[in-house]
């Protein structure tokens, strides 16, 4: 009796992680960039009472066993980097990767961050940087008298002059790719950083080698579709509200048993 109170138990605790992971989907339904993440769950080990093929007489053999299973685990929390829809906001610094690939943003301290969040700025030096001021890799420099940016899909970055016609280039952007990109480490602030599990950057040109291309005047929004996250909400807290009927249960029955004896 009391293995379905600890079997139950993982099953309200594991559709805790269900529900925590899917309430923060639906925070950030509005999250530029921000890519979905799901909870996997396996089963537990299983108690063996028979083993499958036990012989039960001279001539035959139990065809399955008797196996009772412990209860359920959280084994990850994935992240899915499916596209995201794309909205059209005319802003000249708004740039959106159509396909794989990550702007590459220096760190405070050095490091190189990667990000799908294409919502950029210009900071006091001209540097093209992102919300929190940090500066996009390789550096590009919009000159203080630039009349007009225009960023192609292949990523350079070109501008016109005050008293020119003729657009002249000021930088590259590149985009890294993965191996891996669910083994990203996310830091917050629509950051990631690399792990062993990702793999190194792979650099390149947008566009080429199997990278995305950019759209500049548009950014990426974020890839939770409210439908499929309410409806997993519901599914996550029925689960949650039977895995108490269990404990419900078998404490009753516990019950039963205590009052057999007056």
């Amino acid at each position: 009796m009391m293995r379905a109170l600890y079997t139950a138990s993982t099953g309200m605790l594991g559709q805790q992680i269900q529900i925590d992971t899917t309430s923060n989907n639906i925070a950030n339904v509005n999250t530029i960039g921000f890519k979905k993440s799901r909870a996997e769950f396996a089963d537990l080990m299983y108690q063996t009472l028979e083993y499958a093929g036990t012989a039960t007489s001279q001539t035959s053999v139990s065809p399955t066993g008797i196996e009772i299973g412990l209860g359920v685990r959280p084994t990850a929390i994935n992240k899915i980097f499916t596209q995201g829809n794309f909205q059209e906001t005319g802003n000249n610094l708004d740039v959106a990767i159509t396909g794989k690939g990550f702007f590459q943003v220096l760190m405070p301290d050095g490091n190189i961050s990667f990000s799908r969040n294409g919502s950029f700025k210009i900071d006091q030096n001209g540097s093209i940087v992102n919300a929190d001021g940090y500066k996009i890799q390789p550096e590009i420099t919009i000159p203080e008298d630039a009349t007009d940016i225009n960023i192609g899909t292949d990523g350079i970055v070109s501008v016109v002059q005050a008293g020119q016609t003729v657009a002249s280039q000021v930088g590259q952007l590149e985009l890294a790719n993965f191996i891996n990109p669910a083994g990203l480490h996310a830091l917050g602030d629509n950051l990631y950083i690399n792990t062993e599990a990702s793999g190194e950057p792979i650099n390149g040109q947008p566009g080429l080698n199997g990278l995305g291309q950019t759209r500049q005047g548009f950014v990426e929004q974020s890839n939770v579709q409210l439908v499929v996250e309410l409806t997993d909400l519901i599914t996550g807290q029925r689960a949650y509200e039977a895995s108490s009927k269990a404990i419900t249960t078998s404490d009753e029955m516990l019950q039963t048993v205590n009052g057999l004896k007056r």
